[in-house]
């Protein structure tokens, strides 16, 4: 019977909700057709929905070793490589593949987003380049080279890719290329190209509410950079009220979750020893020294930073859902091997790692069951200074919904301030507060009794860790000289945003 044939029986099986006679027929049908991609592919995919991650893998390297650009099996290999952590593999395998089919585009985004979520923006600009190099000239891969290579630092190269997409899609807005190109630099004057377009823009009727918050936040951005406050804060108050109402936030269940934490006891020991190796997570609110500290931290030869990992709320999800206390262990333990494998990764091994989800303040407690050793260091900044950051910012949704109103972000600082002091109560030797104020007024001292908190040994520093990506809101500043002007900005502010002076968290 020929393989198509076995395929279709097999589909027919699955549909009819037999996945064991369907996983039959597939091996049935690899025995008379060893050398059939189309076989073992559907066979990986079921030996993944059954669990058994090595097999499906297994199955997929062979289909690649006879069809290296077979592009489903590179893409799927290349998720469960990102899920084990092994995410230089999965950048190495991908590069490789599209070699062999360099004119597809839809599943090279699929790569590159893939990529780009793992914290291996490198390998994904390196398959634009190469997309670009065969000569694919898609809107859309421009968009992402610029944002890529935003967060590489390469600014210049980002403006570059983002003109492309200016002079060649309608989309401009829909893909929020003016809020990329308004985080490229700060503006000297309102002569620059760059407010005109972002006026122009403002003009359509058709621009959906979060394009046009987008462009709202841009031009308000630009115009605080000139200092033209009283411009810049009504553009902000329209971006915020647009976000606000899409989001609506709910404030009653935040409250409710952060008090369930902390009238929670201690979680029960898993029994996991400390790991060789020492994960530092940095916490607190957004945009109050996070992204600094931890690139500076960085630049220690014995620290690799990791960025903002998204998978401590999810397990800790998990964990929290266990029915009983053996369940609750057993999902502890499986939380803490998940992700390490994600922190460690497989590239060169150090000897500290940092996360700075701001948002791991929630869960100081299942960290240090985790992982004895561990560190926190709680990034803290002047209430009012912090809240207009906040505000002036626009998020992905989903990541920081609170921050359209200032009310709201009041309650999270609030709430921040007071969970934290509670994890410094209970966990004194785990817990250390920088202050931003501090870290801005002298960096070297700052990070360097940090350094000696941690146990980092004396080395001599990389000169800048700017070869690693930063992909949070700050990743212009960060890359810049230290600066204090940011020091008590929330002044400036005042007279056009009262709700400032009134602001109070303590």
């Amino acid at each position: 019977m020929p393989a198509e044939a076995w395929l279709e029986q097999a589909q027919q099986r699955l549909l009819a909700g037999d996945a064991l006679r369907a996983h039959s027929l597939l091996v049935q049908g690899l025995s008379e057709h060893p050398d059939s991609s189309a076989l073992q592919f559907a066979l990986a995919g079921l030996q993944r929905q059954a669990g058994d991650t090595a097999a499906a893998d297994a199955q997929l390297e062979a289909v690649l070793a006879r069809e290296p650009g077979h592009l489903a099996a590179a893409l799927q290999l290349a998720r469960s490589l990102h899920d084990q952590g092994r995410l230089l593999a999965a950048g190495t395998l991908l590069r490789g593949a599209f070699i062999h089919a360099p004119e597809e585009v839809e599943r090279r985004i699929d790569a590159i987003e893939l990529l780009d979520d793992g914290g291996r923006q490198q390998d994904a600009m390196a398959l634009c380049e190469q997309a670009f190099a065969a000569g694919l000239d898609d809107p859309r891969l421009h968009v992402h080279a610029a944002a890529l290579a935003a967060q590489l630092g390469r600014f210049e190269l980002a403006r570059e890719h983002y003109e492309t997409v200016l002079a060649r899609s309608p989309r401009v807005a829909d893909w929020h290329v003016p809020l990329g190109l308004s985080s490229l630099q700060r503006y000297r004057s309102a002569d620059h190209p760059d407010f005109a377009r972002f006026r122009h823009w403002l003009e359509r009727d058709d621009l959906a509410p979060y394009p046009r918050s987008s462009l709202l936040f841009a031009l308000g951005k630009a115009f605080d950079d000139i200092g033209e406050i009283e411009r810049a804060a009504a553009l902000l108050r329209e971006a915020n009220a647009i976000m606000r109402d899409q989001l609506r936030w709910q404030r009653k269940a935040w409250r409710r979750g952060v008090e369930m934490r902390l009238g929670r006891g201690p979680l029960p020991d898993p029994g996991l020893a400390p790991p060789a190796w020492t994960p530092v997570f940095v916490v607190g609110m957004p945009r109050a020294g996070s992204t600094l500290l931890a690139e500076r931290l960085a630049r220690h030869p014995q620290v690799r930073h990791r960025g903002e990992l998204p998978w401590l709320p999810m397990l800790a999800s998990r964990v929290g859902a266990a029915s009983s206390h053996a369940n609750m262990i057993a999902a502890m333990r499986d939380a803490a091997h998940t992700y390490a494998r994600q922190l460690l990764q497989d590239d060169t091994p150090v000897g500290w790692y940092v996360d700075k989800q701001p948002n791991n303040f929630l869960h100081v407690d299942l960290i240090l069951a985790l992982f004895p050793n561990a560190r926190i260091v709680h990034c803290r900044r002047e209430a009012r200074d912090n809240a207009l950051s906040l505000w002036m910012q626009s998020f992905h949704p989903g990541s920081q919904d609170f921050a359209y109103d200032l009310g709201d972000i009041a309650t999270v600082m609030r709430d921040a301030r007071r969970m934290m002091a509670h994890w410094q109560t209970r966990y004194p030797h785990a817990v250390r507060t920088v202050d931003y104020e501090a870290l801005v007024t002298d960096p070297d001292a700052c990070t360097g009794s940090l350094a000696h908190w941690l146990g980092l040994p004396e080395a001599a520093p990389h000169a800048s860790a700017d070869t690693a990506a930063l992909s949070t809101a700050s990743l212009w500043q960060a890359r810049q000289p230290v600066y204090r002007s940011s020091v008590e900005r929330w002044r400036r502010y005042a007279p056009v945003i009262p709700e400032l002076e009134r602001l109070r968290v303590d």
